[in-house]
């Protein structure tokens, strides 16, 4: 599937090599307001090149609209729109035409269709996610409009963690340094971990947490697609992610039930909890809380440095790829996370107005 949605939908196309990258949104409410500024914005935080801890690849990723738009406003109708690519330097592919990245799509690809686009990963590459951040961006505007708002931030880099509630950072510091960590000395030390792995052409993983403010109680499924399952499906459907958990998550398992219980109170205005170990959700539902997550993110697959492999034609060589790769994927990753979230927030306010007739 290249959708995702069921009112609020997001189709995405293009390969990393193509000559575009692109996507139809449909289902957006007419008569939105759209800050074009803000999409492009959005975009920048996760376009290569940004530092240099991130890929040197050069794309300006200016997005161009092709429909849906008009003076400003949605109009009710899919919002088409492409991002072209201008820096490919597919040459240092050229390697990697028969023979398979450990770890990478490249193998599950050539056992699924039996040919594939070898140039940067093709369909699988990371730089299909413009197509996310663009739509993310137009339901984050949606969003705003119900009070709504995301942040995401990157909480570890290999080993290096910044272990604090989320409560207790500042996240409008996330967007000041180049790691997108709120706690600069942690953030210091996650830049110096993912230098030595640049510098051993080497890569490292970690985690990004994430919540949401603003949900009313009521969104979200009883059954399948409940509210968590659908972030969960949106960020398990990111390049390189390993895990998704909410709320308490795993940590949870180790509270008994009494501990783990979320208290309901009376708070004069409206209902809230004592504590919030549901992560904003309860039966699949919001509670009206805060929606509180984190997704792991493997080290990426391509490496600058010989290993053993095989081909085409199952004989075990050795790779040694060439390229421009990102050393450690958290830091850009930061928008496209988010990005995932507001589009299954959107699509199921959208789906909330069809429930119920009131």
């Amino acid at each position: 599937m290249n959708t995702i949605g069921r009112i609020f939908r997001l189709t995405s196309f293009g390969e990393s090599h193509g000559g575009a990258i692109g996507g139809i949104i449909d289902g957006c409410p007419a008569g939105l307001s759209v800050d074009l500024d803000f999409v492009q914005n959005e975009l920048d935080r996760r376009k290569p090149g940004q530092s240099h801890i991130t890929t040197q690849r050069s794309e300006d990723d200016k997005v161009e609209f092709l429909s849906g738009i008009f003076q400003g406003q949605t109009i009710g109708t899919p919002i088409g729109f492409i991002i072209r690519n201008k820096d490919q330097q597919s040459s240092d592919y050229n390697d990697l035409k028969d023979v398979y990245r450990p770890s990478h799509a490249d193998y599950t690809y050539d056992q699924k269709y039996g040919l594939r686009d070898h140039r940067g990963g093709g369909r699988s590459s990371a730089r299909e996610t413009i197509a996310r951040v663009v739509a993310g961006a137009i339901a984050k505007q949606l969003l705003a409009g119900l009070g709504i708002k995301i942040y995401a931030w990157v909480s570890s880099v290999g080993n290096v963690s910044l272990n604090k509630p989320y409560q207790e950072i500042d996240l409008t510091l996330t967007e000041s340094n180049i790691v997108r960590c709120p706690d600069p000395e942690t953030a210091l030390k996650m830049i110096a971990r993912i230098e030595e792995a640049g510098r051993n052409h080497d890569t490292v993983g970690g985690v990004v947490s994430g919540v949401i403010t603003g949900v009313p109680s009521g969104w979200g499924e009883p059954v399948f697609n409940k509210l968590h399952a659908d972030l969960g499906h949106a960020m398990l459907g990111i390049n390189a992610v390993k895990g998704f958990e909410y709320g308490s998550g795993f940590a949870g398992t180790e509270l008994s039930g009494s501990e783990h219980n979320d208290i309901f109170i009376n708070t004069g205005e409206r209902i809230s909890t004592l504590t919030n170990h549901s992560g904003g959700i309860q039966g699949g539902i919001s509670n009206g809380q805060d929606i509180y997550w984190r997704v792991a993110f493997k080290p990426i697959a391509t490496l600058l440095k010989e290993q053993k492999t095989i081909d085409k034609d199952e004989n075990e060589t050795t790779i040694n790829p060439k390229g421009r790769h990102d050393p450690c994927v958290l830091p850009r990753a930061i928008p496209i996370v988010e990005a995932m979230a507001a589009i299954v927030l959107a699509d199921h306010f959208l789906l909330n107005k069809l429930s119920k007739l009131k």
